[in-house]
């Protein structure tokens, strides 16, 4: 996951970084630096002995994510794409499009924000909301407006996922904002 002071990507490089949400999980762990270690913790008889748990390291953005809540290597290899499809989503901004254009799988249904974890276009969501968060210097009124959702509906959903609402009170941080909280 980007640290709070995650590195900041120039506008093209942002671009190229978000189109990665769209690879297969092939293409995204060949940029990767994958490392498979043990961990230590409760468990007992039931805890693996091999080394099952998975740490990625993503070369293009340098961020960090890792898998070990299972016990089989290959069940934590897909966890971790699955957080670094969301590392990249949460750490890299770029510009929102002018009109904002929803992929095909979402449906706004007054203005309602609902879109699933299982969507194809759920990390690209979770993205273009941050972008507008991050446009509007942490307006989320003025966010929302601009996604064509209430901003009731922008908060649930970002409150609903912990790593961008942390991100969404780093960015009103950022503009002097106070920290929202949670509904």
């Amino acid at each position: 996951m980007p640290p709070a002071d995650s590195p900041r990507f120039p506008d093209e490089a942002a671009a190229a970084l978000r189109a990665r949400l769209d690879w297969d999980d092939a293409r995204l762990l060949a940029e990767c630096d994958v490392h498979l270690h043990r961990t230590g913790g409760p468990g007992g008889q039931h805890r693996n002995k091999v080394a099952s748990a998975v740490r990625l390291v993503h070369r293009p953005t340098g961020f960090t994510v890792t898998a070990a809540e299972r016990r089989g290597q290959h069940e934590n290899r897909a966890n971790a794409v699955m957080r670094l499809r969301e590392a990249i989503a949460v750490g890299v901004r770029q510009v929102p499009p002018d009109p904002i254009q929803w992929p095909p799988s979402v449906q706004l249904r007054d203005r309602r924000l609902r879109v699933s974890p299982q969507n194809v276009a759920f990390w690209w969501v979770l993205a273009l909301s941050l972008d507008c968060v991050a446009a509007a210097a942490g307006d989320i009124p003025a966010a929302a407006e601009r996604l064509g959702v209430t901003p009731s509906s922008l908060v649930r959903f970002l409150a609903a996922h912990p790593k961008a609402w942390v991100e969404t009170n780093r960015l009103r941080a950022a503009a002097g904002r106070p920290p929202l909280r949670a509904p």
